[in-house]
């Protein structure tokens, strides 16, 4: 197994989405090319981890066979879905036939199981942590950057890079 990287990131991007994917992309293939990072694990959220996700698997598809995408999703499909829009729903379908594995750190969604999933997330990287942060939010993400921070993996933020 080769090293891992984790992602966190807000679910409403403040930019053009298909601008922030081939940044994106671009970072991950200098990190694979550079780092030997080839595990990447996202946590099935609309906004970032969708973005990161579908970046991973065109890696995978098109430059660096070795790449696997490791999604950590918090509840159920149905619960994690429950209110997103159809389109959002289709996405997360695609995403899922084609990740090479995936875990669930809790059946039901409840107050906790975001935490869990943000700290297992952290738990299987060992290198780094790509994020898309604004500093001036409180969050999820924030959670787990600062997880990240902790365990001293290597952190980079997209979000800053906007700026």
């Amino acid at each position: 197994m080769g090293k891992s990287a984790c992602f966190t990131g807000h679910r409403m991007i403040e930019e053009n989405p298909k601008i922030l994917f081939n940044r994106l992309y671009s970072v991950l293939m200098e990190i694979v090319s550079e780092q030997g990072v080839t595990d990447f694990y996202a946590g099935g959220a609309v906004g970032f981890d969708t973005i990161a996700e579908k970046s991973v698997l065109r890696l995978r598809d098109t430059d660096h066979a070795n790449v696997k995408l490791h999604l950590v999703l918090p509840c159920s499909n149905e619960e994690q879905t429950q209110n997103w829009t159809v389109e959002q729903k289709y996405e997360f379908r695609c995403i899922l036939k084609r990740a090479d594995n995936v875990e669930y750190t809790s059946q039901k969604h409840d107050g906790t199981c975001m935490g869990r999933r943000n700290a297992r997330l952290v738990e299987c990287a060992d290198t780094l942590c790509i994020c898309y942060y604004d500093i001036a939010h409180k969050s999820g993400t924030a959670q787990t950057v600062n997880l990240a921070k902790q365990k001293g993996l290597e952190i980079i933020n997209l979000f800053e890079a906007v700026k």
